[in-house]
């Protein structure tokens, strides 16, 4: 991997601690800290266990530039990072989750992280965009997480995006990450799912074993 992969890495991770610290205008929020770390331990899981070519197709999908939707996302977050420090450290808008429910969406986002690395470790096509990856030998991905559900990453997504708000401790946050990033990862499964039916050999014969897309017994 390029030296520029790991600075980016580091620097996603610092800037999430600026948005959060800064904006709070204190550095004695531990929950905070507990959530930096989660993302700290991720980069480095990420890079020392993941297929070096997935890297480089989720940073750059198919040779490109992220699309301009995966940017909005990213900005999402950085502003739900903002607004719970906003709300945690000055203005205490909504900032009453208790803290053993804020330890539970702690763990929960750790546990979104570890099933997302797990869906990428068995499925070296997990990439940032939807596209169907000739160049690469895509072929369909039925162990792992795929035994249990067609979307492990959507479902690790929609996992993390539900119980970011509430782990760093503001209600308020939890609201915007949710509102404005829940609909995207719906429409992504749904988008995904049709178009690998269609275009991808032996997905539609995965489908039919595995018949739930996101939570298993129920979608």
């Amino acid at each position: 991997m390029p030296v520029s992969a790991y600075l980016n890495a580091g620097l996603f991770v610092v800037a999430a601690a600026a948005a959060l610290f800064v904006a709070a205008g204190t550095v004695a929020i531990p929950g905070f800290w507990a959530y930096l770390a989660i993302l700290a331990i991720v980069m480095i899981v990420s890079f020392a266990m993941l297929d070096p070519d997935l890297l480089r197709e989720r940073m750059r999908p198919g040779g490109m530039k992220p699309p301009l939707a995966l940017k909005v996302f990213s900005l999402v977050l950085f502003l739900h990072w903002i607004v719970a420090g906003l709300d945690r450290g000055r203005f205490h808008w909504s900032d009453g989750v208790p803290g053993w429910l804020q330890g539970i969406c702690l763990f929960t986002v750790g546990f979104g992280y570890a099933l997302a690395l797990w869906a990428m470790r068995v499925n070296r096509f997990f990439s940032s965009v939807i596209r169907i990856q000739s160049e690469r030998g895509q072929y369909v991905v039925t162990t792992g997480p795929y035994a249990i559900v067609r979307h492990p990453g959507y479902t690790a997504g929609i996992l993390i995006i539900a119980a970011s708000g509430p782990a760093l401790g503001s209600w308020l946050a939890a609201a915007l990450v949710v509102i404005f990033s829940l609909p995207f990862l719906l429409y992504r499964t749904v988008t995904e799912d049709r178009i690998l039916q269609a275009e991808l050999a032996g997905y539609s014969d995965y489908a039919a074993r595995v018949r739930w897309r996101l939570v298993p017994g129920i979608w």
